[in-house]
Order: C-alpha cells, then sequence, then structure tokens
C-alpha cells in the first residue's frame, strides 16, 4: 500500500465501520419463535434408506447446447451433444430497446433461443428417470444454472439423470413471461428424445423416457406447472394458431419457494391435474415472501384413480436462495444487507440437505414407485433423524382421499362436499366461511376453509337482576379513582366456577358412501387445518341473550345515560388529555402455547372413540416472521408478522377402535372436532376426509 492510498483506505474502513454501525441501531432485535425440533424430530419410524445419503453411482458430467454461446465457454467449445435453436417469439413480448440491448450482450433474440444444459448422470445402463431443473428470475449475468449440482450429484448418485436447464436469457426485467419458461422446457424434452435415440450420443439407452420430472424454483416453480398443462394441450391458450405436440410422460413436479399467477393461461389459475406435486418453501422468503406455491398445491386435481400424492412442505427459517448455491442469502439481490434481516436465517448447509431428504423421497416414489417414504409426507416426524434440526409444517393428499367438506363460501355452511354429509356445530363462538389470507396485504391462498373459534372458560357470576350498586361504584371508580398508570380498577367479579360443555363440530356420514368409500379398519381420518392467533371472547349463555335483558337495554338507551355514566365518561376524558394520567401502551405477546382437541369416531351404535390430534402431528399457533430490518417496515410491507399454514393430520380408524373396546370401525356414522384439549382459540379448517391409513 502507498503512502497516498493509505488515508483514504482508513477513510473507506472508517465509513464502512459506520455503516455497520447504523445498520445495527437500525436492526431490531432477533425475534424468532421458540424452536421445538429437539422434541418434534425426536423419533424415527421410517427404515427405509435415508433419501438424503449419497448415493452408490459413481457420477459423471456433461454439457449440451448452441456450440456458440458468446457468454459461457462450456455451451460453446465444451458440448457434447448441439442441439438447434427454438423461436420463442410467440411467448416473449419486449420493448424494441430491450430486444436491441439482448441481442447485443447474448447474441441471439427471441427468434433464436439456445436449448443448453448441464447433465449430472450415472454410470450404468440404466435406464434412468429424468429430471430437468430450472431457475428463476435473478441477475442475467450472474448465471444461475451452475447453482443445482449440489442437487446434480447428488441425484445422479441415486439412479437419476438431472439436467439443469439454461434460461438465464429470460432473466432481468421481462415480465409476463413464464409461459415461455415453462415451454423452453418441453423444448428441452424434445431434446432429449433425440439424446436418448441417437447412436452419436453417450445418453444412448440410458433415459428412461417413460418417467420423467420436472423442478423448477421461484419463476421456474410456476413454470414446471406451465409446461406440466402445455405438455396435455394441443394448442397455446392465448393464441390457438400456435400449435403443440408433446405428450410427455411427466409424472411429477417439484416447485422451490414458486409464484403463482405471474402467467394465467387464458386469464385462468393454471390447472393441474394427476400428476405428483411437491412444493417447499422457506419462513423468511426475502423475495416471494408468502407461500404462494401453496395456492398451484391446493389446485391439484386426482381424478384418474391413479398413484398420485401432493405435498406441501414450509420450513422455518429457510430463505429463498439458498436452494441455489450461486444465489445465496441475499433474496433481493444487492440491497439485501440493508433491507433484510439475515440473522435469523438457517444455515445454508441445513437448508439444502432439506431439499435433497424431501425431493430424493418424493422423486423415489413417484418415479420409482417406492411407496414406503410416503410416510414421510404424511407425517414428518417419521423421519426425525433425516432431517436437519428445524421446525416444519407439511400438507398432504393423496388419491385415495373422500372430501367430506368442501368450504367454498357456500351460504349453507352446513352442506358436505356430496349429498347426505352435514355439518353440525355446537357451543361454538365463531363459525364461518371464508377464503385463507395470505401474509401479503390483499392476497388469499384462493384456499376456503371454516373457521372454527371457541372459548370454554367457565361463565361469569351474575347478580340479582336490579342490583345497580355495583355497577355505580363501577362508573364513580372509572371516573375519579384511577391507578398508578391512569386505568380504572377493574370489576373484580369471580368466574361462577360452573364448567361449560366444550365446543363440537360434527361431520355426518350416510351408509351410502361409508360402503360406497369402504370405509373401515384400513382407513383413515385425514384433516387439515391451521391455527390462527384469534381468541373470542366468553361466549354468551342462553339467559344473557333473553327478551327480559334485551327489552332493558333498549329502555335504558331511551333514557339516556345516567349521571353516574357521564361522569365516568368526563374521567375518561380527563385520563386521556393529561399526559401523567395517560396509560403505556401494552403489547400483549402472542399466545404460543400449543393447541390440541379431540377427534371422535361416532359409530352406528353411538359409541365413541377419541383420540388427541397432538399425538398426530404439531398443532402450532402461527410461528413469528421478521424478514426486514426494521420492524416498521415487516407492518407496512406485510398484513402480520406471521403466515397461517396448514398441517395435515392422518389418523388411522385401527388407532380410534383400540382407543375404545366396542367401536365398530365398520359402521363409522360422524367425525366430530372437539375443543377441550384449549380452553379457547381459533382454527381454520381447511379440509376434512377420509382416505387410506397405508400409503
Amino acid at each position: 500500500m502507498t503512502p497516498s492510498s493509505a488515508p483514504r483506505a482508513a477513510g473507506a474502513a472508517l465509513l464502512a465501520l459506520v455503516f455497520a454501525g447504523s445498520l445495527a441501531a437500525c436492526a431490531a432485535p432477533l425475534t424468532l419463535a421458540k424452536d421445538d425440533a429437539a422434541t418434534v424430530l425426536a423419533r424415527q419410524t421410517l427404515t427405509a434408506p435415508d433419501p438424503g445419503a449419497r448415493g452408490p453411482l459413481a457420477v459423471r458430467t456433461l454439457t449440451y447446447g448452441s456450440g456458440t454461446d458468446r457468454r459461457r465457454a462450456g455451451f460453446r467449445d465444451s458440448v457434447t451433444m448441439k442441439t438447434r435453436s427454438v423461436d420463442a417469439s410467440p411467448f416473449v413480448s419486449m420493448e424494441p430497446a430491450m430486444a436491441a440491448s439482448r441481442k447485443k450482450y447474448w447474441g441471439f433474440d427471441a427468434k433464436a433461443f439456445p436449448i443448453n444444459g448441464r447433465v449430472w448422470y450415472p454410470e450404468g445402463p440404466g435406464p434412468f428417470p429424468l429430471v430437468l431443473v430450472v431457475h428463476g428470475n435473478h441477475d442475467p449475468k450472474d448465471f444461475s444454472d451452475p447453482g443445482y449440482a449440489y442437487l446434480g450429484e447428488h441425484l445422479a448418485s441415486r439412479g437419476y439423470i438431472l439436467a439443469s436447464v439454461d434460461e438465464n436469457f429470460l432473466n432481468g426485467a421481462l415480465r409476463n413471461e413464464n409461459d415461455a419458461r415453462g415451454w423452453m422446457l418441453l423444448e428441452h424434452l424434445k431434446a432429449w428424445r433425440r439424446f436418448a435415440d441417437s447412436v452419436d450420443s453417450p445418453l444412448r439407452g440410458k433415459v428412461d423416457l417413460r418417467n420423467i420430472a420436472l423442478m423448477g424454483h421461484s419463476r421456474g416453480g410456476e413454470a414446471v406447472a406451465v409446461a406440466a398443462a402445455f405438455n396435455r394441450l394441443r394448442h397455446y391458450p392465448d393464441d390457438a394458431t400456435v400449435t403443440f405436440d408433446y405428450g410427455f410422460d411427466i409424472k411429477a413436479l417439484v416447485a422451490i419457494a414458486p409464484i403463482d399467477g405471474q402467467y394465467r393461461p387464458a386469464g385462468q389459475p393454471t390447472p393441474l391435474e394427476n400428476v405428483s406435486y411437491l412444493v417447499v418453501h422457506g419462513s423468511h422468503d426475502g423475495d416471494v415472501s408468502s407461500y404462494s406455491g401453496l395456492r398451484q398445491w391446493d389446485r391439484v386435481r386426482f381424478t384418474d384413480g391413479g398413484p398420485w400424492f401432493k405435498s406441501a412442505v414450509w420450513m422455518y427459517r429457510a430463505n429463498h436462495g439458498q436452494w441455489n448455491t450461486n444465489w445465496g442469502n441475499k433474496d433481493n439481490g444487492k440491497l439485501s444487507a440493508r433491507n433484510l434481516d439475515l440473522r435469523g436465517l438457517i444455515a445454508p448447509e441445513a437448508q439444502r440437505q432439506m431439499a435433497l431428504v424431501f425431493m430424493g423421497a418424493f422423486l423415489d416414489a413417484s418415479l420409482k414407485g417406492k411407496r414406503e417414504y410416503l410416510p414421510l409426507f404424511r407425517d414428518h416426524r417419521a423421519a426425525g433423524q433425516w432431517l436437519p434440526k428445524a421446525m416444519y409444517q407439511t400438507a398432504y393428499a393423496d388419491a385415495s382421499m373422500h372430501p367430506m367438506t368442501a368450504f367454498e363460501g357456500r351460504i349453507d355452511v352446513t352442506r358436505g362436499a356430496a349429498p347426505g354429509i352435514t355439518l353440525r356445530g355446537d357451543s361454538l363462538s365463531t363459525w364461518r366461511e371464508n377464503e385463507v389470507p395470505m401474509r401479503w396485504r390483499d392476497n388469499t391462498y384462493r384456499m376456503w376453509g371454516a373457521w372454527l373459534g371457541w372459548n370454554n372458560a367457565p361463565a361469569p357470576a351474575r347478580r340479582p337482576a336490579g342490583d345497580t350498586t355495583r355497577a355505580r361504584s363501577t362508573a364513580m371508580q372509572a371516573a375519579v379513582s384511577t391507578s398508578g398508570a391512569g386505568r380504572a380498577r377493574p370489576d373484580t367479579a369471580k368466574p361462577s366456577g360452573a364448567k361449560r360443555a366444550p365446543a363440537t363440530l360434527e361431520v355426518t356420514l350416510p351408509d351410502s358412501l361409508r360402503r360406497a368409500w369402504g370405509v373401515g379398519a384400513q382407513s383413515a381420518v385425514v384433516l387439515t387445518l391451521v391455527p390462527t392467533r384469534d381468541v373470542p371472547g366468553p361466549r354468551k349463555t342462553a339467559r344473557d341473550s333473553t327478551r327480559r335483558d334485551t327489552t332493558s337495554a333498549r329502555q335504558a338507551a331511551r333514557r339516556g345515560p345516567t349521571p353516574f355514566a357521564r361522569l365516568a365518561s368526563v374521567g375518561r376524558a380527563v385520563v386521556r388529555r393529561v399526559p401523567g394520567l395517560r396509560p403505556k401502551a401494552k403489547v400483549t405477546p402472542p399466545d404460543t402455547t400449543p393447541l390440541d382437541l379431540t377427534v371422535e369416531l361416532v359409530d352406528a351404535a353411538g359409541h365413541v372413540a377419541p383420540l388427541s390430534l397432538a399425538a398426530y402431528g404439531p398443532v402450532r399457533r402461527p410461528l413469528e416472521i421478521r424478514v426486514l430490518r426494521r420492524p416498521e417496515r415487516d407492518r407496512e410491507n406485510f398484513r402480520t408478522t406471521f403466515e397461517l399454514v396448514p398441517q395435515t393430520f392422518v389418523m388411522p380408524v385401527q388407532d380410534f377402535a383400540a382407543a375404545a373396546p366396542g367401536f365398530d370401525p365398520g359402521s363409522v356414522r360422524a367425525v366430530r372436532l372437539k375443543f377441550d384439549r384449549t380452553e379457547k382459540g381459533t382454527v381454520i379448517l381447511t379440509s376434512l376426509g377420509i382416505g387410506a391409513a397405508r400409503p
């Protein structure tokens, strides 16, 4: 370092320290929910091989592409198999200046997009299932496709061919281009048809095109759903003059922190049916900061009786970028250090290990028929020794499930999913249907649920009718006798101590459906719900709402406020205006105690078999999420500081029968949710049905 440069370096170092100090001053104390992983993940019931462990096969690599790439030598000088460019102009629209700038950088425009990919494949004769993975939007000059090498190495060692697809030329400031991203995946699959058959291909005979999976991250996570939808169409939905001819055997989709709705075919949400689907998302995602992939998960339908299933996995403290080694922890680019609070993020190695476990098990189950891995998705606690110690929320459904509820905002909340199924609530404080809100403002999952609130607190003591002495005394206290904080002393009436019957929701099943569905010992109750932070007030007794009380209230309203009430009003006004008397705002921390409730089955003879819901998975209240460094920014940008994340519970009918001797599992008449294990709370029930006890 020269003498002249020393002062500049010292000044730069001082400026960096000042900047770091200012950032630290802006950041609030780190706020994270208490981790219960040591308890929740304490067991291991799955005996299959760990899907997160490297497999026994040696791994080789190659690239395919245009052979003329201006920016990357790997797609110019080192391609093993050359590919033809494709005309993507029907799917990509951009201003002339942007088009010219991109062509100058890349050397091609939308009429000549290249088919480039990096491949990891196992040594051996094969054939091996084919997996394509595609990145999402990122700085186009910071190439994203190498960031999935860890997935390629891992899956190839376990008997898969993985290709990381290059779509960097679609990154940057483009909008509404996800149809192009999905279409490009299908054009890659066309190239793979040639790779599998060509006599000059090192992959000839190694590619199992009957078992294909598509994986995508961020915008790529939506693109895989678009590709699966286009794969079954003969025409482009937004311009039917563009024809399709694909028909690949795409059997599984993996969406990593995807967006949803950037592209809407013919203005509609992308439909999906008869394909297995996995979505993973992180709570502390600084880019796609709400669980938007749950929308697509909810839209997946199974209609042909195939072996399909769908799973949604939410990982607490995971972010957006750490699933790609090139992206890292800065979810919104270079400004992340200023905007995002990175202190609470889980280690990148743990986040990627979670991906290896869930994605490895998912592909083994959906492409290789290894159904022994399905318990991981039905209850993630079954693989507690495989998973990194973190908190997970998992939702699950498969083709065996017969829904009993269908929450779609119906006027009649007592109607079930099929004729003859009815819902009946008793003593509920809240019972209504609505869309489940997302953390993003003014957004929902477009998933409906039933809000069920209860408060079983003992009834307050009632005073004899006409006793106004205590009421007058209380009014006087409010006016002239305040505590040190300026608040009136509360009414100290004690509860009567009388216990109330717990609130319930009962869903009845007619005999005809029970027989048609084959409900019995081999079945399971499958319900998905999410607790909220809402706590209803004490529910009213019948006496609280008698005509006599209502009439008295109307008479009091006509008479106007009593002198004591007017005096109380004056006292409250004084408290509000005098700074020394004004009470300080008190922030009540959210209740984080896990909920529990009883699920009961009732047979035709009236025998009741009860089980605790918490025995089949964690019933967590919403976990605290702070993504941004400054707390006020979290409040400005998001509806809440938590996300409502559904959890699925699979409860075998055999377990109910074991809990209640005399219960007949072949004559189930009703499923009852009994809110008796937590005094008060609210849950959103998104689905309830009967499925298979064993996957």
